[in-house]
């Protein structure tokens, strides 16, 4: 990290009149800006001597019922999404067996006894729902407390509401959840900070920086998938297990033999026993290295085996994908599916193919890592893992360019996670019980801050979902660039001079559904 230089490289003779047009355009932007804020202040100071609080965003309805539609929204809305995911994955189960007239069958398409998401789907809900209407209703509450409207109303508001994470009964979950939002907002202060010209990081001018990240998170996530099976959520371990092609009791046998412990031989031989075309083997209880005999018994050829996990991978991986790239297209966005269904479709299917692709890959470069170090080398070492998992990440390459970013943010907190279980069980941090819970509301107080003053430095992939979620004005927002602060000053002047009539009314109801996103058709 080092701060950036803030001279200007020389101008070249054929730039000088660019660089008047762009320079009058930026004085006249700060000017603008510096016009804006003295317009604030000053209504700011009216308001605090008339008494008068900021009024709220919701004209038309209460606060309370404007809390309780946001409530019942986003509930209804993170709801519809799970079940909807649990529903086209059951569909695909019973396709998978060819068992096709089962599927216009509700009894056992959506039966409590196969499709258990009930749960689930209501503790997500209560976590959307929860924090989305307890977030306006502090918002209005503080500004008729403070009479005010300033940052610290939204971190106030996003912090509290955060408590809404106590709907998730599972630690882990909490955890994992509040990791990937201190990354997301370590992202968010970053990008402001590199915006302000304050500093920046080695290398973060790399075209293929999001892809290192990635590739050494994962690295970090499969040594631990080896080594500490146990630093890592169960869910989190068991798609890793049910993904791969290699059998738990290996695993185990590779841990065993890189930490020197003995190998459970018994364990070893009935797993070999029972699998297909594996020959008979002297096992050892102190062995050097796993052989690949043993990792791949059915199959001698190590090139076979990779290229049988990785298509493995594809098949069992791409129902999964697929409902998650459709799914929440078709509940977030109803009305662009409704217009489009066929594009929605081809869509969801071109974007589930490629990370399948990716994810597919991921699975054979892994097993082709470790095949390889068995063919030159005698000895295991348990950093061969984790240089696989770097190896293996690389294969982000084949996701597009937005994607990667969004995914090395998402593996960046298991990898944390894990890391942070393993310093603590070393007694090189302290264990601090639910912890997980202030970090959430910490971090929520962070994102509403940069989502409602400096929404730039989000991404867009998240700004958007918690725009949608907060089903707001804040959704929608009025589009500053049409409507400077020179127009506001005059519109404020012409307002401060002239009566409102009636007929006005009207006219301002057209203007603002023509500039309503709402009102398009489509959005």
């Amino acid at each position: 990290m080092h701060p950036l230089s803030s001279s200007s490289p020389p101008l070249l003779p054929n730039d000088a009149s660019t660089d008047s047009g762009v320079s009058a355009e930026r004085r006249l932007r700060e000017a603008e800006e510096r016009l804006r804020e003295a317009i604030e202040e000053l209504q700011r100071r009216q308001r605090r001597a008339r008494g008068i609080y900021p009024p709220c965003d919701h004209a038309d309805e209460s606060c309370v019922a404007n809390a309780i539609g946001n409530v019942c929204q986003s509930f209804l809305l993170s709801y519809g999404v799970r079940v909807g995911i649990g529903i086209l994955l059951r569909a695909f189960k019973l396709a998978r067996r060819q068992s096709y007239s089962s599927l216009l069958d509700l009894k056992q398409l959506v039966s409590e006894k196969d499709l258990i998401v009930r749960e689930e789907a209501c503790r997500i809900g209560l976590l959307f729902g929860g924090f989305t209407g307890s977030y306006h209703a502090l918002r209005c509450l503080l500004r008729k407390l403070r009479r005010k409207e300033t940052p610290l109303n939204a971190i106030l508001a996003g912090s509290v509401a955060g408590l809404s994470i106590l709907a998730l009964d599972d630690s882990n979950r909490r955890r994992t959840l509040a990791l990937y939002l201190l990354a997301r907002l370590s992202q968010c202060a970053y990008n402001s900070a590199k915006s302000k010209n304050r500093f920046h990081l080695w290398g973060s001018h790399w075209s293929h920086g999001d892809s290192l990240l990635f590739a050494l998170a994962c690295a970090q996530v499969m040594y631990s998938f080896i080594m500490r099976p146990e630093s890592l959520p169960k869910a989190y371990r068991d798609f890793i297990q049910k993904t791969g092609p290699v059998a738990a009791p290996v695993y185990k046998a590779v841990k065993d033999c890189c930490r020197g412990s003995p190998v459970d031989v018994a364990s070893l031989h009935a797993y070999l026993s029972k699998a297909k075309g594996s020959t008979t083997m002297k096992l050892e209880e102190f062995p050097s290295i796993i052989p690949c005999s043993v990792i791949h018994p059915g199959t001698k050829s190590c090139l076979v085996h990779d290229a049988n996990a990785a298509a493995a991978t594809f098949r069992k991986t791409f129902p999964l994908y697929f409902s998650l790239t459709f799914v929440p297209f078709v509940v977030l966005r109803l009305q662009k599916f409704m217009d489009a269904p066929t594009r929605t479709c081809w869509y969801a299917l071109t974007g589930a193919v490629r990370s399948t692709t990716f994810l597919s890959a991921f699975v054979g470069i892994f097993q082709a890592v470790i095949c390889s170090h068995r063919k030159v080398a005698s000895k295991d070492h348990k950093l061969v893992y984790w240089v696989a998992g770097a190896l293996s990440g690389l294969s982000v390459l084949l996701e597009k360019k937005a994607r990667r970013g969004e995914l090395a943010l998402y593996v960046l907190p298991r990898a944390a996670d894990s890391l942070w279980y393993i310093l603590v069980n070393r007694h090189l941090l302290p264990d601090i019980k639910n912890a997980e819970v202030p970090l959430f509301c910490a971090c929520m107080g962070g994102i509403m801050y940069y989502l409602e003053h400096e929404p730039d430095t989000m991404a867009p992939f998240l700004r958007g979902l918690i725009r949608r979620f907060l089903a707001s004005r804040i959704s929608n927002p009025t589009p500053q660039s049409n409507r400077t602060a020179s127009y506001t000053y005059l519109h404020t002047l012409d307002a401060m001079k002239e009566p409102k009539v009636p007929e006005n009314r009207e006219t301002e109801i057209s203007t603002a559904e023509k500039y309503n996103l709402e009102s398009i058709p489509g959005l």
